[in-house]
């Protein structure tokens, strides 16, 4: 299916790189609204972003306010200027937002996730021109994020683009989603006229992370960032940790170098950050392995059994190194790397029986 997309065309919003939307994760209160909002229009934001509708991984935590935080965007955009933007997730999510005046609207990664959600979605909006950008899925799942921008897209919405989120992995990592920025790449790649926003809030988790994010995704040449920035971050009721106060997002943004020639897979900036992102997996992987190799040092602790047992060793060395060549990597490197590794998960399972 060929998506036909738009420009944007946002009133009040100058069409250049990069599109920034910001504001706080959750409409906690008027007054958290109102002050946020103020200070961001101060430093010349001009779309600003806040969660009504929270979808919480568990039950029991802030899921926002509903429609009671509408008119607290609607109080923004009257008094600031500020086009005003929030997440919908069902079709009476999209009429209430419709009916406050809300300017752009967002498909959240777990909704993006659900084919028959998105189908709900799009069914909502047929008819009406309203910008809308939709999150990847919580996934790395290229194909299902298209088939969600070709779901909206086919309602009739030209005015369309992707959020660049990244992805959930289960175990401990630098980031709290993993960037793949292959993945986003992939994306412009087969849709070049797709605008891609990165969302470098959810992908860091943390804001010391989100600078360096944000120069990333310039340098890769995508379109915008929607960052969390909130009046109080400390005290934020859902996701403190990744939120920035208006000012070191003014700071952030003003450090940011902006290229005028997108750079594309072709160019070296854009494979060294490649390579980088997938040396960030090598070593969740690794410390994936480790926490195995200790559990194990643990088993053999308690049946008093040696640490190396040769026959496994061996066996390990032959598969992986005719994988590696099989995958066309040489075998005497594949098996100095598998030695290096065996050395560590000896040295750790070591350490737990001298415990």
């Amino acid at each position: 299916m060929e998506l036909q997309i738009e420009p944007l065309n946002l009133p009040g919003v100058e069409a250049k790189r990069p599109l920034i939307i910001a504001g706080p994760c959750s409409a906690e209160t008027e007054e958290q609204v109102m002050t946020t909002a103020r200070q961001l229009a101060n430093n010349g934001i001009k779309i600003f972003r806040a969660g009504v509708w929270k979808p919480r991984t568990k039950p029991g935590g802030f899921e926002g306010h509903g429609e009671k935080a509408l008119p607290w965007l609607k109080q923004v955009k009257e008094e600031t200027g500020m086009l005003i933007a929030t997440e919908v997730a069902t079709p009476v999510h999209v009429e209430l937002a419709l009916k406050y005046g809300i300017d752009i609207l967002w498909v959240g990664a777990r909704t993006s996730a659900n084919p028959f959600a998105v189908q709900e979605l799009a069914d909502a909006l047929r008819g009406i021109d309203v910008p809308v950008l939709v999150k990847n899925p919580v996934n790395p799942d290229l194909e299902l994020w298209i088939g969600a921008l070709e779901r909206i897209n086919g309602a009739g919405i030209k005015r369309l683009a992707a959020i660049h989120r990244g992805f959930s992995s289960y175990d401990k990592k630098i980031y709290r989603n993993l960037p793949m920025w292959q993945i986003p790449i992939e994306l412009h790649r087969r849709i070049p006229s797709m605008p891609v926003i990165c969302d470098p809030s959810h992908i860091g988790g943390r804001r010391d992370l989100i600078a360096s994010l944000c120069q990333q995704s310039m340098d890769l040449g995508m379109d915008g960032l929607i960052i969390e920035s909130h009046c109080d971050p400390n005290n934020a009721w859902s996701d403190a940790s990744q939120q920035v106060t208006p000012d070191i997002l003014e700071y952030i943004l003003n450090l940011l170098v902006i290229r005028d020639k997108p750079v594309t897979t072709e160019n070296i900036t854009a494979l060294r950050r490649q390579i980088d992102e997938i040396d960030n997996g090598l070593i969740d992987l690794l410390a994936k392995r480790m926490r195995i190799s200790r559990e194990i040092g643990q088993y053999k602790k308690e049946h008093s059994m040696t640490i190396v047992q040769t026959s496994r060793y061996s066996e390990i060395l032959d598969k992986r190194s005719a994988q590696g060549s099989l995958c066309g990597i040489d075998t005497h490197c594949t098996r100095q790397i598998f030695e290096a590794i065996h050395e560590e998960s000896v040295r750790q399972q070591i350490e737990i029986l001298n415990k």
